[in-house]
């Protein structure tokens, strides 16, 4: 078994490789190196093609693209397809961006302070003796209802308002995805109220906060990553927006010869909520049937996305294991007396998690080569009521029993539970499909 490290050390981006990843990432995303990783081991090169069916944020399309190598992302969260299509996309001429973005900002630091506004995040003008002309901008009533509640002042949100409404005034189809990703940045690290450890929290209000110039920014950085990585050419990527449970949909039988990925644990990190803020303002979510629509087409991983005629847990319906594990977290459950909607759903949700992911790999077997190796980068996890699941053995075991040959299981790095500080695992199962008999 390869061991990598212990620790966040093993985690984090180094400085070399934030061009492109650090536009915008999901917390907890898995490092650059360890897709490198598997590249260099499965000696992955120009001729073949890569494929990340969880692929977030693009963590291994970027790397695959920076390598040469073809790669292919399925993605159902709507944000984050965006932005794996914006991070793969490197055809924007920098100076362009630079330039539309100054006009951009010129136009909307205009208006607010025709308005009584200005972007220092310090003190607006109408407290200094200046009028405000007219209320400010909010979002939909049933829009608003889907943020987090403080996760953005209004203050803040009026001026970014203001600067979505100049971006769709100024469209420039060269530049308009690049700029909306560079708003999603700064709005969850900077003009928000929000806070990660891992979950998203609301942190303390900010009365004011600078918009167009944070957002500015963003786009500056950007545009020097871009500089680099267009001198580095790169093989272009795809991605497609779908269930992951369902790649027959947008794959072609025979035409993946690897997957680099790391699809969702069974705890309670709801990516929804992670990213709410910005699929709100960018307009990937307007109304609940949006949100319900969306949750429907991800891997039930946690209680707030399980739905009551869910059945994937009929595809591990004979796994022993994955039974006995349910019906301890049931039986502590009792014990503890936990009687909450979303301490009734754990035993539940864990069925509905290991069958969409025994779904997942079933219906990948048409689209793999023979030969195709798989690295899958799962975790451990403790979040029902304490009760330890070691997903990565219990994927191993659903492969094997579909036909895929398992190569091994490396420690890719070890945790602290929030809860409990007990030490988890994260790890790598590699798998092989050697065609069908």
């Amino acid at each position: 078994m390869r061991r990598f490290g212990l620790g966040a050390e093993t985690n984090r981006v180094a400085p070399h490789d934030s061009p492109a990843h650090d536009w915008y990432r999901f917390v907890l995303s898995f490092p650059p190196h360890l897709v490198r990783e598997y590249l260099d081991r499965f000696a992955l090169g120009p001729r073949h093609r890569v494929l990340d069916p969880f692929c977030g944020t693009g963590t291994t399309l970027v790397e695959c693209r920076k390598a040469g190598v073809p790669a292919l992302g399925i993605e159902a969260h709507p944000m984050a397809a965006f932005a794996s299509r914006v991070k793969v996309d490197w055809s924007p001429d920098p100076e362009g961006l630079r330039a539309h973005a100054a006009q951009v900002s010129e136009a909307a630091l205009a208006e607010m302070e025709r308005e009584g506004f200005d972007d220092d995040g310090d003190l607006p003008l109408f407290r200094r003796g200046r009028a405000v002309k007219g209320p400010l901008r909010r979002l939909p009533e049933e829009a608003a209802r889907l943020l987090l509640r403080g996760s953005i002042s209004p203050l803040p949100l009026h001026k970014t308002l203001v600067l979505l409404d100049h971006l769709e005034r100024r469209r420039d189809d060269r530049f308009w995805a690049h700029e909306r990703l560079a708003l999603a940045k700064a709005l969850v690290t900077s003009i928000g109220n929000l806070h990660f450890g891992p979950e998203v929290g609301v942190g303390p209000a900010k009365q004011d906060a600078p918009v167009v110039g944070t957002w500015l920014g963003a786009v500056g950085r950007m545009a020097e990553d871009l500089l680099s990585l267009r001198e580095a050419g790169g093989t272009a990527s795809e991605v497609f927006r779908a269930d992951a449970r369902c790649p027959a949909q947008v794959l072609e039988p025979g035409s993946v010869d690897a997957v680099i990925t790391s699809p969702p644990y069974p705890n309670e990190k709801d990516y929804t909520r992670t990213t709410r803020l910005e699929s709100v303002l960018l307009g990937f979510l307007r109304t609940k049937a949006d949100l319900r629509a969306l949750k429907q087409d991800l891997m039930r991983s946690n209680t707030r996305n399980v739905f009551k005629g869910d059945a994937d847990d009929a595809h591990v319906s004979g796994n022993g294991e994955i039974q006995r594990l349910a019906d301890r977290i049931e039986a502590r459950r009792i014990a503890l007396g936990k009687t909450s909607g979303f301490e009734r759903n754990y035993a539940r949700v864990t069925r509905q998690y290991f069958g969409g992911m025994s779904r997942h790999l079933a219906a990948l077997r048409d689209a793999l080569r023979p030969g195709a190796r798989l690295a899958y980068v799962v975790g451990d996890q403790a979040s029902y009521l304490r009760v330890m699941i070691r997903t990565g053995a219990i994927l191993a075991d659903i492969a094997r029993s579909l036909g895929y040959e398992v190569l091994g299981i490396d420690l890719f790095r070890t945790r602290l539970a929030t809860a409990t500080r007990a030490q988890l695992r994260e790890e790598v199962v590699l798998l092989q499909w050697p065609g069908r008999a």
